[in-house]
């Protein structure tokens, strides 16, 4: 099992109804975000593209967070979802500035923090809040060992990308482009 997103930048709309979701989900506090929309313009007048892009931790298959976490904090559980174990976090940071996706933010409350795959709904059969809230259905989730999910189908009907390839970090979030 290897949970992935799929984000349809052509469908997205930057609403950030999917960031309200997961902080109302995940009790995030006021200020902070496990995920944030990005716009991204590219060209010049009149030839200009805009990207809207619905960002939050990539879940890497390689991920540096949890190679340079020094109490093991930052760990890999089944399906591939990254997690902190909050009771083990000394919120030292160095998985903050190792993330290349800057997708971790330290917690008021002295760990660190980060979107989770809304991992207690995954284990109830439900999707992640973003998912599930999302008007425009741009969010794509499932498990990419599974031909027939959601996201194993539309990876293979739509060309896609991920952010920093060159990273080395084998990102399970991707955009469909």
């Amino acid at each position: 099992m290897r949970y992935a997103m799929a984000v349809d930048t052509r469908k997205c709309v930057g609403c950030s109804d999917c960031v309200v979701a997961c902080q109302t989900e995940n009790k995030v506090p006021i200020g902070y975000c496990r995920d944030w929309i990005v716009e991204v313009n590219d060209g010049t007048y009149p030839q200009l593209e805009m990207e809207i892009r619905s960002e939050r931790c990539n879940h890497c298959s390689n991920a540096p967070c949890v190679r340079c976490c020094p109490t093991g904090a930052s760990h890999i559980i089944k399906g591939g979802i990254v997690l902190v174990n909050s009771v083990k976090c000394i919120g030292c940071g160095a998985c903050i500035a190792s993330c290349p996706y800057d997708a971790r933010y330290p917690h008021p409350g002295g760990y660190v923090d980060k979107c989770t795959f809304c991992n207690h709904r995954l284990e109830k059969g439900m999707k992640p809040a973003c998912v599930e809230v999302c008007p425009t259905k741009c969010l794509y989730f499932g498990d990419l060992d599974d031909p027939g999910s959601e996201v194993s189908v539309i990876l293979k009907k739509r060309k896609w990308k991920t952010l920093i390839p060159e990273a080395g970090t084998r990102p399970e979030l991707y955009f469909l482009v």
